[in-house]
């Protein structure tokens, strides 16, 4: 208590022990109400956040509100599985289109920071992170929100490093011819194999828990990174194995310098089918789609080509840039629109279906 100049005491101020407003302490028809006055991509953002958001925008049902005045449709909406199916087939279309519109349509904005002393020749992205590499003895992990390198890993001695993917928890790097793994939390170990234990590798792709090796002798060998052992050698190629792609469907789909490109079941020591190009130059990179069940492939001539998975029959082949393609990329549920990167700094946006 505190005398006023009257002589009076006046109350004294009272300090709140009520918490802080949060996200959290919003109950359910509130954060209803917020979701209701997004539009749909900031939508379906939200219900990706966390568990609760996404239970609550499907209880309001929010997505099916929108979807049903998107198709002008005043009958309402109904609980079956097909609804629900034909829903989510429409607002995937539609965020496809919408991607493919911001493609070809309006301003890009292009972000661009000095991330290494020399040139960088691989970078890998997933999850809003980048990481970059092969050059300078050294991979840095940078955020895609503030551009700034959130982790760096060292390379061991003076071996160069050939190729690297990553993961949430460790990044996995083919070092001259063996395996390194750093841990996110810094530690880095190699694995215990000699020197000179598999012909030089020139590619690798990981797909926990293993990791492929395309080596110049034409083969793809196998490392489990638990046992940390060469489980299986793969004989893909009579040319060296220049590029690698992985499917969740336990495929190894490998590129070679003789322009063809072969696949085998991760779990067979067989290759079980080859797929070739029309124009006999090298095969630079590849990638897949389980969506649509297509391979897709960069020469070194410049040509894209794309063939179907299940009828092994080529969709298309043409030549898309003056020289070597060197990165070839696609998201995974959209089936026609394809991103090319050449060796003269261009990204070309590519519509299969014409």
């Amino acid at each position: 208590m505190e005398l006023t100049t009257s002589g009076c005491r006046s109350p004294s101020k009272k300090r709140s022990s009520k918490p802080p407003t949060t996200i959290e302490s919003l109950d359910r028809d509130i954060l209803c109400t917020i979701f209701s006055s997004l539009d749909l991509f900031d939508l379906v953002r939200c219900s990706l956040v966390c568990k609760s958001w996404n239970a609550i925008i499907s209880r309001c049902k929010l997505l099916q509100a929108l979807y049903y005045k998107l198709q002008n449709d005043s009958r309402g909406f109904s609980n079956t599985s097909r609804s629900s199916s034909s829903m989510r087939m429409y607002l995937e279309e539609l965020a496809m289109n919408h991607h493919r519109l911001s493609l070809v349509e309006g301003r890009i904005d292009i972000n661009q920071w000095n991330g290494h002393s020399s040139p960088v020749d691989q970078c890998r992205m997933k999850r809003g992170l980048v990481l970059t590499g092969v050059g300078d003895q050294v991979m840095r992990l940078w955020s895609l929100e503030s551009y700034k390198c959130v982790e760096e890993y060292s390379i061991p001695g003076r071996v160069s490093l050939v190729d690297f993917d990553f993961d949430e928890s460790k990044i996995v790097g083919l070092v001259g011819t063996r395996i390194c793994i750093w841990r996110r939390n810094g530690t880095m170990s190699v694995f215990p194999s000699r020197e000179g234990t598999f012909m030089k590798g020139l590619c690798m792709r990981y797909f926990d828990p293993e990791a492929v090796i395309g080596c110049e002798d034409g083969t793809a060998r196998v490392f489990d990174m638990y046992s940390r052992k060469c489980s299986r050698i793969i004989r893909m190629h009579a040319a060296p194995v220049t590029c690698l792609s992985l499917s969740e469907d336990q495929l190894i789909i490998s590129g070679s310098s003789n322009g063809s490109i072969t696949i085998s079941g991760l779990s067979s020591d067989q290759r079980v089918a080859k797929l070739r190009s029309a124009y006999s130059t090298g095969i630079k990179t590849l990638c897949y789609n389980p969506r649509s069940h297509q391979v897709f492939a960069g020469t070194t001539a410049g040509y894209a080509a794309c063939w179907e998975l299940r009828t092994m029959k080529p969709l298309w082949e043409a030549r898309v840039s003056p020289n070597v393609i060197y990165s070839l990329q696609h998201l995974q549920h959209d089936a026609s629109t394809i991103v090319v990167g050449g060796i003269d700094g261009v990204l070309r946006v590519l519509d299969q279906n014409t």
